[in-house]
């Protein structure tokens, strides 16, 4: 039996705090799994005497991250403190610099700083390991890195997160605006008092960033990923969805194109036959093309203290046992620039949902239009504004008419174009909703 593996936990929050118990509950078995038993040999937080649940008497305090990078007891610096910048990016800059290997669950600061973080752990001879930071429990860093490493990837994407999918999950069963679905998450604590970073689709942006480098040898970066969010989804576009065979979505998707890499985080037409679909409430998954295995979906908590330090307790593990993987799969030198592709040249399926001005002439201009952009439709639906729809009174004549359109495959700069084109006419009296359709 080896000696122990000295750790430093920097950060006590609830992961933090789920890590220590998680640790010792399995002392045990993890001391016979990797030869060695992993030991917690010092802490560092923002508080000291803060009551978080655990023993900490036989555990040293260091007065601060950077100090704790740097003491010369730990063998490894575990940063379970957030952000992007100091003093987490300080520290574990320090750790590294220090030959130390370092375990993170923080995605905002390897999306924004994560290839100079591995090259220096390349240069001074430790892990930089994060399988926490992204989907939580779920194990899908080591399926893209090691467990898959077989197979050329076509295509990985998935829900990665929570909060968005809790909602739009209230909204499609419960028949809900999105406004009520979002004051009743943060009630229950699934939603930040400034949710922005949520549902504008950032968070999951962070995590696709991570994705996209592990299954294409990219350098992760956040400002190659088009992002946008669920605030514009509408209970009609639910209903409509599950008339339509589909349900709705905040997808990550990162795929292998002819212009490059793909990366986009948008709401997402699924079809409900498909394993996405399934995912329900605060549910993460991620789904993973490959040339060999075909398609493998990974679902499980996305988020949640003992969920996320289960991932870290697996990186942890890894060390225990001697294992050094790469971070990103590839030795820095070998990963390729990552440019943002325009979302104009992506292709797919679109949802389109109009709101017409009923009066003669109206249908045929907005399909003049859609044939102007070579568009071609595998659907219409036209229904008057009842109240099972959005409207107010299925008497009404004369108003606006809700018309759902279905597309086949075409390109987002058609879609945008005819879209403008229809808006000019004067036949819409709102806005036109769309949502891209992805196959799974």
């Amino acid at each position: 039996m080896g000696s122990p593996l000295k750790v430093g936990v920097a950060g006590l929050g609830t992961v933090g705090a789920s890590l220590l118990r998680l640790l010792d509950r399995q002392r045990e078995a993890l001391t016979a799994r990797c030869g060695r038993a992993i030991e917690v040999v010092a802490v560092t937080a923002r508080q000291k005497g803060k009551d978080r649940g655990v023993d900490l008497g036989r555990t040293r305090w260091v007065e601060s991250p950077l100090a704790l990078a740097q003491d010369p007891e730990i063998e490894v610096f575990v940063e379970l403190m957030g952000g992007a910048g100091d003093p987490a990016k300080a520290a574990v800059e320090a750790a590294l610099a220090a030959g130390k290997s370092v375990v993170t669950a923080n995605k905002a600061l390897l999306a924004a700083h994560g290839v100079a973080l591995a090259e220096r752990a390349e240069r001074h001879g430790g892990a930089l390991s994060f399988e926490a930071a992204v989907a939580g429990g779920i194990p899908v860093v080591k399926a893209l890195r090691e467990g898959l490493v077989g197979n050329r990837f076509s295509r990985v994407f998935g829900i990665l997160n929570g909060t968005c999918n809790y909602i739009l999950t209230r909204m499609e069963q419960e028949g809900l605006s999105f406004a009520d679905c979002l004051k009743d998450a943060q009630r229950l604590g699934y939603a930040e008092a400034d949710p922005a970073f949520d549902i504008e689709g950032h968070d999951t942006a962070q995590k696709l960033a991570i994705l996209a480098s592990l299954a294409f040898g990219v350098t992760p970066d956040q400002d190659a990923v088009s992002v946008e969010g669920i605030d514009t989804i509408a209970p009609e576009d639910l209903r409509a969805a599950d008339e339509l065979g589909y349900r709705v979505k905040l997808l990550g998707v990162a795929v292998r194109t002819a212009n490059g890499i793909e990366q986009r985080v948008h709401p997402t037409m699924v079809p409900k036959a498909s394993a996405i679909a399934q995912v329900m409430g605060v549910t993460n998954a991620v789904a993973i093309d490959g040339d060999a295995v075909q398609e493998v979906t990974l679902v499980g908590p996305g988020a949640g203290g003992f969920a996320t330090a289960s991932a870290v307790v697996s990186d942890l593990a890894d060390l225990a046992r001697g294992a050094v993987p790469v971070p990103f799969g590839l030795p820095v030198k070998n990963l390729a620039p990552c440019e943002k592709l325009p979302m104009q040249r992506h292709e797919g399926g679109y949802y389109i949902r109009l709101l017409a001005v009923d009066r003669p002439g109206t249908a045929a201009a907005i399909a003049q239009h859609l044939a102007d952009a070579n568009i071609s439709l595998e659907s219409i639906v036209q229904r008057r504004p009842g109240p099972a729809h959005g409207g107010d009174d299925p008497t009404t004549a004369g108003g606006p008419v809700p018309v759902i359109l279905i597309t086949y495959a075409t390109t987002e700069d058609a879609v945008r174009r005819a879209l403008a084109a229809v808006e000019a006419a004067g036949v819409i009296a709102a806005k036109p909703q769309l949502i891209r359709i992805e196959k799974a």
